[in-house]
C-alpha cells in the first residue's frame, strides 16, 4: 500500500512539473495563427524569426493553420486552446465583431501610439474599425492586379491601351480577328474578383439596407460586358488553365492576383508588367481587394502583460515588413510603401499615387463571403453560355440568402 501511495505522489508530482512547465512556456509565448499556407508563410516566419532574435519578453510562436476559421470556431466554443493573436481576413471583421469574438486593439494601441490609423493605407485600417471601435490592424492589402505581356502587346500595336492605365472592355474587342491562332487577350483568372471590380465601376454594389443584392441590373451587365469577350473568342478557352497559358506567353493580359509576381518572375522569357483590372469605362478603374489583419479573438487567459508583447510585435511588424513585400503583397505601413526600396517590387505601382491607392476596394459587407462563393461557383458558367443569366442570377440570390438563413 505504501509503494503504490508513494508511486501516485511521484506521478502526481511529475504531472505538476510537466504542467508547470508547459504553463511557463505558454506564459511566455504569444500563439500566433495564420492561414498562411502558400509560399507567404515562409515570409511571415522570416518577420517571426526577425522579431524573435530582438530577444523580446514575450516570443511570437508562429502556427499555420490550414482550416483555421474552422479551428477558431472550436476553440471558441472550448474555450482552449484559442490563439493570442492571429491573421484575419477584412471580410470576416463583420460577421466576427456581431459574434462578439473579437477583442478591441484598444490597449494595443495605447502600449504602442504609433499603431494608429495615420501610419497604414486607409482601406486596410478602417475595414477593422467598426462603429467607431478599432478591432484589427492591418498588414497587407492583397489585390486583384492585371498583369500583361509587352512582346505580345508590342506584337499586336495594343501598348497604347496602357496610355492611360485604364484597359477597357472596348479596347480588348478592337483585337477580335487580328491575333494568331493560340493567342488571347484575357484570361479568366480570379474572374469572380473581375465582376466585382465592374460592379463599382457601374457604379453598384453587393447590398441594398444590409440584404444581399446579387440578382440585380448591375450584376447582369458586369457580367454581360465579361461575357462579350468569350464570344469574341479573345479569352482563354474554358476548361483551360488561363493562368499558365500566361505565363507560356499566349496570353495578353492574366487577371490574377498581386502575390503571383514572384511566380511570373520566375518564368525564363516572360517579359511583363502590371497594371490595373480591365474595366467597363475609361473614367474609372478598380481592383477588387482584401487585406490580412492582426485580430485577438477573446481569451480570458491573456494577460495584460502579454497584450503589451503583442503591441511589441505589430510595431515591429510596422517598422520590419519589407519582408512581406517580397511575397508580392502590399504592405500596409506607409512606413515601408514611402521606402525607395519598396519601388522594386512590381506591386508598388498600386500605392505610387493617390488615385492608385483609391482604386483597391476592399468589400465590408458581412455576408460578402456567401456572395463571393457564389460568384465564384456559379460565374465561369455565366460567362461562358452554360448557364443562362437571368438563371444563373436568381440561383446566386438564393444561395446567398439560405447561407445567410444557415448561419442565422
Amino acid at each position: 500500500m505504501k509503494k503504490k501511495l508513494g508511486l501516485t505522489l511521484m506521478l502526481m508530482f511529475l504531472v505538476t512539473v510537466i504542467l508547470a512547465g508547459c504553463s511557463g512556456e505558454d506564459k511566455n509565448t504569444i500563439t500566433f495563427w495564420t492561414p498562411l499556407t502558400g509560399d507567404d508563410g515562409a515570409n511571415m516566419d522570416a518577420i517571426v524569426k526577425a522579431y524573435n532574435e530582438t530577444d523580446p519578453e514575450f516570443k511570437v510562436k508562429h502556427v499555420i493553420t490550414s482550416d483555421m476559421y474552422t479551428k477558431m470556431s472550436t476553440v471558441l466554443n472550448s474555450k482552449k486552446g484559442v490563439p493570442d493573436l492571429s491573421i484575419i481576413h477584412a471580410d470576416r471583421v463583420p460577421g466576427f465583431v456581431k459574434q462578439d469574438v473579437l477583442e478591441p486593439m484598444t490597449s494595443i494601441m495605447e502600449a504602442q501610439p504609433e499603431l494608429k490609423e495615420e501610419n497604414f493605407l486607409p482601406q486596410a485600417w478602417t475595414v477593422g474599425n467598426i462603429d467607431g471601435t478599432q478591432y484589427s490592424i492591418p498588414l497587407d492589402i492583397h489585390s486583384n492586379a492585371m498583369y500583361y505581356n509587352k512582346d505580345l502587346l508590342k506584337k499586336y500595336n495594343a501598348e497604347q491601351f496602357l496610355d492611360d492605365d485604364v484597359v477597357t472592355i472596348d479596347e480588348i474587342l478592337s483585337l477580335q480577328g487580328k491575333l494568331d491562332e493560340g493567342d488571347f487577350v484575357v484570361n479568366d483568372a480570379l474572374i469572380s474578383w473581375v465582376v466585382f471590380a465592374q460592379i463599382q465601376n457601374l457604379g453598384g454594389d453587393i447590398q441594398e439596407g444590409g440584404k444581399p443584392a446579387v440578382n440585380t441590373e448591375t450584376m447582369k451587365q458586369a457580367i454581360e460586358a465579361i461575357k462579350k469577350i468569350d464570344e469574341a473568342g479573345l479569352m482563354t478557352p474554358f476548361g483551360e488553365d488561363g493562368y499558365l497559358m500566361f505565363q507560356s506567353g499566349n496570353v495578353l493580359f492574366s487577371t490574377d492576383g498581386t502575390w503571383s509576381s514572384n511566380a511570373h518572375a520566375g518564368v525564363e522569357g516572360l517579359n511583363f508588367g502590371v497594371t490595373n483590372i480591365y474595366s467597363t469605362t475609361a473614367d474609372k478603374f478598380t481592383n477588387r481587394a482584401s487585406s490580412h489583419l492582426f485580430a485577438m479573438l477573446k481569451n480570458e487567459d491573456r494577460t495584460d502583460e502579454k497584450e503589451k508583447g503583442i503591441a511589441d510585435f505589430l510595431e515591429f511588424v510596422r517598422k520590419n515588413s519589407m519582408e512581406w513585400a517580397k511575397a508580392g503583397q502590399i504592405v500596409a505601413s506607409k512606413e515601408v510603401i514611402e521606402s525607395p526600396d519598396y519601388e522594386q517590387y512590381v506591386q508598388s505601382f498600386f500605392t505610387s499615387n493617390e488615385k492608385q491607392i483609391e482604386s483597391l476596394y476592399i468589400y465590408t459587407y458581412e455576408y460578402y463571403p456567401y456572395v463571393a462563393e457564389a460568384l465564384d461557383t456559379y460565374v465561369p458558367d455565366i460567362i461562358r453560355g452554360e448557364v443562362d443569366i437571368d438563371e444563373g442570377l436568381q440561383t446566386m440570390q438564393k444561395f446567398v440568402e439560405d447561407k445567410i438563413a444557415e448561419g442565422n
